[in-house]
């Protein structure tokens, strides 16, 4: 079975500089595609970098809780690498970008004007995005309505019915990861049973949102300050189980579907040929 892993920030500080490591382990559990975002203008070139070194694929754009920090030259600074590498097969999207309502002391109406900013951007390239939504999706979907784009992907969803319907309807699929696995999770696991399968992609946005076998309390990760191990993309097939499970249909059609989801959702995905050689 082969799958692809549509959030992953192989970037991150967690991964220690060890991104070839991760690739191989990944792959060698089937993970066959890898998509990096970036999340600042600082990492622009590092996921590009990424992808190019280890065959994977890469999106560029400013997370919402990393707008404090930028400002009007960083989003001209986005355009210009977009316009500039709009025609590498690598690039699959505008992303991380989006809205984040849950961390408090957050300027919204600041966040607002970046993602509106990257939407348009977006439409610029003709490029899907992928979307942070964390108590946001009705804002973040107030705002595709003023500026419709290709689509792409609602991240770590966890919404009502409705409002995921109403991404599915805008042409977006839903990505769902290590938090689906925690029994506690019943809207996501509602969610996850009922959706229909073509609106849902896998991904683990490693080294976050662990998966429940990997999650540590705040109390073991005090008593045992080595024991806590970052999500990996190789975690990826035993979540897929999780909802494979949840749906009551075999691995195999996971596998299949959200393969093909996460080339729907992100076209350039389809045409990067699998990997070749060592990482």
């Amino acid at each position: 079975m082969r799958w692809i892993d549509t959030h992953c920030h192989l970037d991150a500080a967690e991964f220690g500089g060890a991104a070839a490591a991760v690739a191989r382990r990944a792959r060698a559990a089937g993970v066959v595609q890898l998509v990096v975002p970036a999340v600042e203008r600082a990492n622009f070139d590092v996921v590009r970098e990424l992808a190019h070194a280890h065959e994977l694929a890469y999106a560029l754009g400013i997370h919402p809780l990393y707008v404090d920090r930028a400002d009007e030259a960083d989003v001209d600074q986005l355009a210009e690498t977009l316009q500039a590498h709009r025609h590498d097969p690598r690039l699959v999207a505008v992303g991380e970008i989006g809205l984040d309502h849950f961390v408090a002391h957050t300027d919204r109406a600041r966040q607002e004007r970046f993602y509106q900013a990257q939407l348009r951007l977006a439409r610029a390239v003709d490029l899907p995005v992928i979307l942070h939504v964390r108590r946001s999706a009705d804002t973040l979907l107030k705002h595709l309505r003023r500026t419709p784009v290709q689509g792409g992907i609602a991240h770590a969803f966890n919404g009502s019915d409705q409002q995921a319907l109403t991404f599915v309807a805008m042409g977006f699929k839903l990505g769902f990861g290590g938090a689906m696995t925690f029994e506690r999770a019943l809207q996501l696991r509602h969610l996850a049973q009922t959706l229909p399968l073509e609106a849902i992609v896998l991904e683990t946005d490693a080294p976050d949102i662990p998966p429940q076998w990997l999650y540590r309390t705040a109390v073991e990760r005090r008593s045992e300050p080595g024991a806590t191990l970052p999500n990996e993309p190789a975690q990826l097939p035993r979540i897929a189980q999780t909802l494979a499970a949840l749906r009551g249909i075999s691995i195999h059609e996971i596998a299949e579907a959200t393969m093909a989801n996460a080339c729907g959702a992100l076209p350039k995905l389809g045409a990067l040929q699998p990997p070749t050689g060592d990482v």
